[in-house]
């Protein structure tokens, strides 16, 4: 049995033991997470990350030992030394321990993640695009995401972000895969998880316009023919009429 308990550490947790941090208003225009600390017993591993309005801002590699940025161009004005979650995890091992033991190695109950796919921007065959798979829903957060192509496992141009938290303690993560649209190929986004009994497959297939029939296409050309001499009539009853209406009129007054 795998016990998937975790420790899990987050600003609001300090506002519900002190409710007299809280900010008084009952809503904010932005919304920091420091220090979100997760440390479960699969594995064992956990993570560490900042995020800000419920984007990451980067995590820690806790195999490597160094600050991941989502965005290169952070490091250059912010720093954060990875010995500080190294620290984090140490602590959150030892009272994931103490919990264990306290709730006699009861397992976590798993949730079942939603899965959604869609691309990046319209989709134009020949176009680089990016796919995105969101998985919402998770817990515990651990997961497996990847693609396919055809049926085919896909490695090159897969990324994804680390697991971001949510208000309900749950998490959800995102995976990309960059793509050249062809219309003889089809994907699919594969997600395993506990919660799960069987691995899930969302699938996504390009969406091309189905071509016109050669009577669509008559009916059409027709139209638009008609539309034309129509306008062309009614254009030149305009005009005469605006012509014989701008004449001399007929009626001379007294000399």
């Amino acid at each position: 049995l795998i016990v998937n308990f975790f420790f899990h550490l987050l600003n609001e947790d300090l506002f519900s033991i002190f409710p007299f941090l809280a900010p008084h208003s009952d809503s904010a225009d932005h919304i920091a997470a420091y220090g979100i600390n997760v440390y479960h017993s699969y594995g064992p591993s956990g993570y560490y990350t900042h995020e800000f309005d419920g984007d990451e801002e980067f995590y820690v590699d806790l195999e490597k030992r160094e600050t991941v940025w989502h965005l290169p161009v952070f490091s250059q004005f912010r720093s954060f030394d990875p010995q500080g979650a190294l620290r984090n995890m140490a602590s959150g091992k030892q009272t994931l321990e103490i919990m264990i033991q306290r709730s006699n190695s009861t397992a976590a109950t798993n949730k079942v993640p939603e899965v959604t796919v869609f691309s990046k921007s319209p989709m134009m065959l020949g176009q680089p695009n990016t796919l995105i798979c969101h998985v919402d829903n998770i817990f515990p957060p651990v997961i497996n995401i990847t693609w396919l192509r055809n049926g085919h496992s896909v490695i090159e141009g897969v990324s994804e972000t680390s697991f971001l938290s949510k208000d309900d303690h749950s998490f959800s993560k995102i995976s990309y895969l960059t793509f050249l649209p062809s219309d003889d190929d089809v994907y699919d986004c594969k997600v395993e998880h506990w919660g799960l009994d069987k691995p899930l497959l969302k699938h996504w297939e390009p969406e091309i316009p189905a071509p016109m029939s050669e009577l669509t296409e008559t009916v059409v050309c027709a139209l638009g023919l008609t539309v034309g001499l129509v306008g062309i009539v009614v254009g030149t009853v305009l005009i005469i009429r605006g012509l014989r209406s701008g004449g001399p009129s007929r009626h001379q007054g007294p000399l």
